[in-house]
């Protein structure tokens, strides 16, 4: 019964991560239209930040925890490829996540030197990792 407590919060705190994930590059979007020291521009900072610290940094540091448990609990690490491969997918989205840390606090300071296009590409990469993690952790292929 407690694992699938702990299978819950995981898959819980994972969605909160994706959200935030999807969403701040959105933001980040927008952001670069507005004019440095606008009213707008210091509305989407106050967003990016609070969206960082109070959601995305809280969310992901949770499903690294709820996720090793049942990484330790439940995998056979001998005949776990699709688990390997998995993690290494998880880490690149954190590291993901710090960069999205990195460019919330180049908006912050009012030194953002990327385009939209940047952003809406960036956009992209979550969800691409998010679809591959989904089916590895799912199908288990290998």
């Amino acid at each position: 019964m407690f694992l699938l407590y702990i299978k819950a919060f995981h898959i819980i705190s994972v969605i909160a991560w994706m959200a935030g994930v999807l969403y701040l590059p959105r933001l980040f979007v927008y952001h670069t239209e507005a004019e440095k020291g606008s009213k707008q521009s210091e509305t989407f900072k106050v967003m990016e930040r609070r969206l960082l610290k109070a959601i995305i940094t809280p969310a992901m540091i949770a499903s690294w925890v709820f996720g090793l448990i049942l990484a330790f609990e439940l995998v056979d690490w001998a005949h776990a490829g699709w688990f390997h491969a998995k993690l290494v997918l998880v880490i690149a989205m954190s590291g993901f996540t710090g960069f999205l840390s990195k460019w919330t606090r180049e908006f912050a300071q009012d030194r953002n030197t990327h385009r939209q296009r940047f952003y809406r590409i960036a956009n992209e990469v979550p969800t691409l990792l998010m679809i591959v993690i989904v089916i590895l952790a799912v199908v288990k292929p290998f």
